[in-house]
């Protein structure tokens, strides 16, 4: 008698944004397997999901061992140990399709997701307030950082180098700034108002679901390889996505059209192994390469420009 199944998901939202067409393929693909989700991380990204969300645990749900999972077969799908990711030739998303149903690459749906009329009121209300204080009609949110984000004392630094550099960032937001209001999405504090008179917002405590619905209606996305990139992709928003130590291949959309990648690595980068191993030569090769000059800040203001004037970004 074969054992339903429960599938463990780890990491942070962009992982759990792109195990979804995956679960989904399961699902379809195994329709006997009354199978559950249990979400290391939370689960607020699965939250409202047509199907997926019925079954859906956070990994500290009560009980969870003994009235759920004891009797079942554990699966514990991992992109970053799939050949054809660390060998870029898929996606993280065709990665985790390929780790949980074993089908090769193929294509994929875009992540579903549901928000509720609450979390896009409450977005669209901060996005108003946002534009009356800027007295700009065209809103673009930043996510300057990655996930290896480090502040010591002033010191931001991300050894990884997934995240714009500090310096750069404030001379880019100052530039837009200039046309557009600008919302930081950052869980570190920055001192926009010290460099430029025009106000930037950067709300504290924002939940996950929030940013889901403000990029869902915002006008553009500027950011680099972390979540809002994979959830603006979702919402067919268009996004400037800067991109140094990782392969856009793997963890961002380059045949995308409402994407412009800024590949800031593509000379340099040297892959880093995560999850499989921890490799300091890597990481040394690629700090610092999304350090850019005044010639790279400048393409980036021109892709905004250019996405926003030409893009057709669904706001519904």
């Amino acid at each position: 008698m074969s054992r339903n199944s429960a599938i463990f998901l780890n990491g942070g939202a962009g992982r759990m944004l792109n195990s979804i067409p995956a679960l989904e393929n399961y699902q379809k693909e195994n329709p006997d397997d009354d199978f559950v989700i249990v979400c290391e991380g939370g689960t607020d990204v699965l939250k409202g999901h047509p199907t997926l969300h019925f079954r859906t645990y956070d990994a500290w749900h009560k009980n969870i061992f003994q009235e759920i999972l004891k009797d079942r077969n554990i699966i514990s799908p991992e992109p970053y140990r799939i050949w054809e990711y660390y060998t870029q030739k898929c996606s993280l998303a065709q990665a985790y399709d390929i780790a949980l149903n074993n089908k090769g690459i193929r294509e994929l749906s875009k992540p579903s997701i549901k928000l509720s009329k609450d979390e896009i009121l409450y977005a669209r209300k901060m996005l108003t307030e946002i534009k009356n204080k800027t007295k700009k009609d065209k809103v673009i949110i930043v996510q300057p950082f990655g996930r290896g984000i480090k502040k010591e004392d002033k010191d931001i630094v991300d050894i990884t180098g997934r995240s714009i550099e500090i310096k750069n960032l404030y001379n880019i937001v100052r530039k837009l700034a200039k046309n557009y209001s600008i919302l930081v999405m950052t869980e570190v504090a920055l001192e926009f108002n010290k460099h430029m008179s025009t106000p930037i917002a950067m709300p504290p405590n924002v939940h996950i679901r929030i940013w889901m619905a403000l990029i869902k209606q915002c006008d553009h996305f500027l950011g680099c390889d972390s979540v809002g990139q994979h959830i603006a992709y979702a919402f067919d928003k268009t996004t400037t996505a800067i991109i140094g130590s990782t392969y856009p291949i793997n963890t961002s959309y380059p045949d995308e059209e409402t994407f412009d990648i800024i590949d800031l690595g593509k000379d340099d980068r040297v892959y880093s192994p995560i999850r499989i191993t921890v490799d300091e030569f890597s990481d040394r090769i690629n700090e610092g390469i999304m350090d850019m000059d005044d010639q790279q800040e400048q393409r980036i203001i021109q892709s905004v420009n250019r996405m926003i004037k030409h893009g057709k970004n669904n706001q519904s």
